[in-house]
């Protein structure tokens, strides 16, 4: 199992102050969150992105891939019937596809909740097709250059849009493409009816295309009510065991105590 930290908890941070950090807690790789880089993708410098990528692999870490994907610019929507917002949102995730290859990185994980709640008077199968020919539309170019779109299913706290695995391998298995998987995160799943091992257990190691690790309190693993032991077990039953990357969504006392707070938990079931 590799752990790779994501990096927005420390924005501000030089890229390279934040992978010093990574490295020396015995982290794998850094997953970017674009708008630390700049407002928008586009606002990236062919510079910046081969600069970004010598600095993590340096440090002897890998490029994860991006998160947040919706959460620089305004005026994205990925299952708005306004055909214009939703042709600027399929043009800016080709180029999050572009951005995370230059950067290294294999997967994207797509969550911005508020970029996909249903619109005033949108009813939700029209959403759900407006999402599908936004995914199915941006595919065979993620295939190409050989990353994978990663649908994260959030809570009905978030959005109303798909807000559990098995309403997004619904999404995944009817587009079915290589380019498509789901997206696990614990926060998310602790919303779920069902147990999150169970959670975990409905779906292969094939399936699962990145996953997340924190905690119900928006903290990192190990830093709250959540049990890992029946998860790791859930994990380990299914066979995944590529990256699992700390996302918190709190700071406090600082993103370095998180983060090896977080690592020394993961290491208790993953050495």
């Amino acid at each position: 199992m590799r752990f790779a930290l994501c990096n927005e908890m420390f924005e501000g941070r030089p890229m390279a102050e934040v992978a010093k950090i990574a490295r020396r807690l015995g982290y794998h790789g850094l997953e970017i969150a674009p708008f630390t880089l700049a407002p928008s993708a586009t606002e990236v410098s062919a510079s910046q992105r081969k600069e970004s990528r010598r600095v993590i692999e340096d440090h002897g870490l890998e490029c994860v891939g991006l998160h947040w994907l919706f959460a620089g610019p305004t005026g994205l929507h990925m299952t708005t019937p306004d055909e214009v917002t939703w042709m600027h949102t399929r043009d800016y995730l080709l180029a999050l596809l572009d951005l995370c290859s230059d950067l290294g990185g294999k997967v994207l994980v797509l969550g911005s909740p508020k970029q996909r709640s249903l619109v005033a008077g949108q009813t939700y199968a029209g959403a759900w097709q407006r999402a599908a020919d936004l995914l199915g539309s941006v595919l065979e170019k993620a295939d190409d250059l050989g990353l994978t779109i990663c649908l994260e299913p959030l809570s009905p706290a978030e959005t109303d849009f798909i807000n559990t695995v098995e309403e997004g391998m619904k999404m995944v298995r009817q587009l079915n493409h290589p380019s498509l998987k789901i997206h696990l995160d614990v926060k998310a799943m602790c919303s779920e009816a069902r147990p999150v091992p169970e959670v975990i257990r409905s779906v292969t190691a094939d399936e699962i295309g990145h996953f997340h690790v924190n905690d119900a309190n928006l903290y990192g693993p190990g830093m709250g009510e959540v049990d890992y032991a029946p998860i790791a077990e859930a994990i380990d039953e299914v066979g995944w065991d590529r990256w699992l990357s700390v996302e918190v969504f709190k700071y406090d006392p600082d993103p370095e105590t998180i983060a090896n707070r977080s690592i020394d938990y993961l290491r208790s079931f993953w050495s």
